[in-house]
């Protein structure tokens, strides 16, 4: 494992001598713009009497949710710093460091070597070095099965190729890109390998011809990582060489593997039910309804106008889902007719003219044992609706040219912004597809009906856009907020990620104001605007946060921990908002 390979590494040789000391009677302004000035994202407050002793820390985090709440900068960053700190020695391990970092769910640790402040060591550091000499590894290995006198191949439990290596090149004159990550049994019906995979007991000592006049002893084992079955490993040598290295070889496969699921670790892309952003009850219960079919097997059609998050809905169903293959979106309106076959079932080398030599898989095929999800399905013509159906009833696929037909476990999951049953009765749609993929429907509501929620995303892209660019706001102007709730979205949460982006970009000075807002969004909202309504907008917003924090409050019986959890705020800002709205709500503080 990485962790193997790193064991010997202290963290003095990754730590960084660049950080920001201040005393704790600094204002936070100035702490602001020295992290701002060197781009670093903390702050060390020391002991006015012990130089090389930390006694807080105030991170970008901290100073945007004090930003957030709207308190005062112009203090003594005393008043805001984190007072729990954890240090670690310089000759600690790596991994040690790791765990603490994961452990306590912090994103630095200073470093100490006798009583003397050395840097400190921060969670970047720390997976640069681990992507770094995962890398380093990954050539090694690489190099070293290249340079073998054996032709290695690696296939993962469902038959995929992962591995192809030069000799293999050589003998059979296929070369890796056009093998990697495909059925074997498509380019070799009768491998050795395949009888592996089926009864996972080890051939081994076979002789083989693969082309004339050269000769070959084949082995295929099957391989297991802590009692489970993770593929096989295959090796074809001249019958002169030392047999030894097939050996060294499965060994090599188990560390590949090993440091595969290191990396997936750290760059596994989320898209979990409980990461969709949202408070409003419309919202809530379709997330609960996602919930409880994405255990299923069956067909869900989500409905809702573009840019309501209808693939990422898709995606978290997946990822919630007990399937162990891929998620594979398909865009049905960019496909064309002539085209829907061999992108959906596939086809043989030598198929038709300009078909790749090997063949190609389709999207079906692809999807075994996961997810397909057909984007924009109301745009699917009537006579690629007919082939589409015949699939989903027999659960097969017939590649062009093919002889057989090749059997997939695939989950449907559709979406459209169009009326599929208005569809049906204009005799636009097949009324037999509609009712296969419309087991569970899940209506996705418009921005404008979950108004609650625009400010959640509006900080969450905020956020994101900011990491994204390098940049940083320090201000957001109350208008903004009220007429952004006032606007109608008529591309929703898609239009609403593309105006705070604009809005960035366009910025100056670390501030948002309403003169950022795109014109046609001003324009819309004052022509908008309800005539019989002359009440001030932030008024609108003061009633819509109270109303929200009594139903907060109700729910958790008066618990205010639970209060600022259901309204996903930190407590701070919960106490905040009591004493700003302590008339109205009439609560003990």
């Amino acid at each position: 494992m990485l962790e193997n390979q790193l064991k010997h590494y202290s963290v003095n040789e990754i730590l960084s001598t660049h950080f920001i000391k201040l005393s704790k009677t600094t204002s936070l302004n100035i702490a602001i713009d020295k992290m701002l000035l060197k781009n670093l994202p903390e702050v060390l407050i020391m002991d006015d009497d012990r130089p090389d002793i930390i006694i807080g820390i105030i991170t970008l985090t901290d100073i945007s949710n004090i930003k957030k709440m709207g308190q005062p900068t112009d203090l003594p960053i005393e008043d805001f710093m984190s007072r729990n700190i954890i240090t670690v020695a310089s000759d600690m391990l790596i991994t040690d460091a790791r765990r603490i970092l994961i452990d306590n769910k912090i994103g630095r640790l200073p470093v100490y070597e006798g009583g003397k402040l050395q840097g400190i060591i921060r969670i970047d550091n720390l997976l640069d070095h681990y992507y770094l000499k995962l890398e380093s590894i990954n050539r090694q290995y690489k190099d070293v099965i290249n340079h073998m006198h054996e032709a290695v191949t690696v296939t993962d439990p469902a038959g995929h190729v992962l591995l192809w290596n030069k000799k293999a090149e050589l003998i059979y004159n296929i070369r890796e890109e056009d093998i990697i990550y495909k059925k074997l049994e498509d380019f070799f019906p009768n491998a050795l390998t395949l009888s592996v995979l089926e009864s996972r007991i080890p051939i081994e000592n076979i002789y083989h011809a693969p082309k004339p006049n050269y000769y070959v002893i084949i082995s295929a084992l099957p391989v297991f990582i802590d009692g489970e079955f993770v593929g096989v490993v295959a090796t074809e040598k001249d019958i002169t060489e030392n047999r030894n290295l097939s050996l060294k070889l499965e060994n090599a496969n188990f560390e590949i593997d090993l440091l595969k699921e290191e990396v997936e670790k750290f760059t596994k892309e989320s898209f979990s039910l409980g990461k969709i952003l949202g408070k409003s009850p419309v919202i809530k219960n379709k997330v609960q309804l996602a919930k409880h079919v994405s255990k299923t097997n069956t067909s869900v059609l989500i409905v809702g106008e573009s840019g309501t998050g209808k693939e990422v809905f898709a995606r978290a169903i997946h990822q919630n889902s007990q399937r162990k293959g891929l998620f594979i979106p398909v865009n049905c309106s960019a496909i064309p007719e002539t085209l829907f076959e061999s992108e959906f079932f596939g086809y043989i080398g030598g198929a038709f003219t300009g078909a790749l030599k090997n063949g190609k898989m389709g999207y079906f095929e692809v999807a075994n044992n996961g997810t397909l999800f057909l984007d924009e399905i109301g745009d699917l013509p009537l006579n690629m609706q007919a082939k589409l159906l015949r699939v989903l009833q027999e659960g097969k696929v017939h590649r062009i040219g093919a002889d057989k037909q090749i059997e997939v476990d695939v989950r449907i999951i559709s979406a459209t912004n169009k009326d599929l049953k208005e569809m049906v009765k204009e005799g636009k749609f097949r009324e037999d597809l509609f009712y296969r993929l419309n087991v569970v429907e899940i209506q996705l509501p418009p921005l404008r009906k979950r108004k609650e929620d625009i400010i959640l995303f509006f900080n969450h892209f905020l956020e994101d856009i900011c990491r994204k660019n390098n940049t940083f706001i320090s201000y957001v102007e109350k208008d903004v907020f009220n007429i952004l709730i006032n606007y109608h979205w008529k591309g929703n949460i898609r239009e609403l990620k593309n105006t705070v982006e604009y809005m960035v970009v366009t910025s100056h000075n670390q501030r948002l104001t309403k003169d950022h807002i795109p014109h046609y969004i001003l324009e819309s909202t004052n022509e908008s605007k309800d005539t019989t309504l002359e009440a001030n907008l932030g008024d609108n917003l003061r009633v819509l946060e109270i109303n929200m924090i009594k139903k907060a409050l109700k729910e958790s019986g008066g618990n205010k921990a639970k209060a600022a959890k259901v309204l996903n705020i930190p407590r701070t800002t919960l106490y905040y908002k009591l004493h700003q709205y302590k008339e109205e709500l009439d609560v003990e503080i």
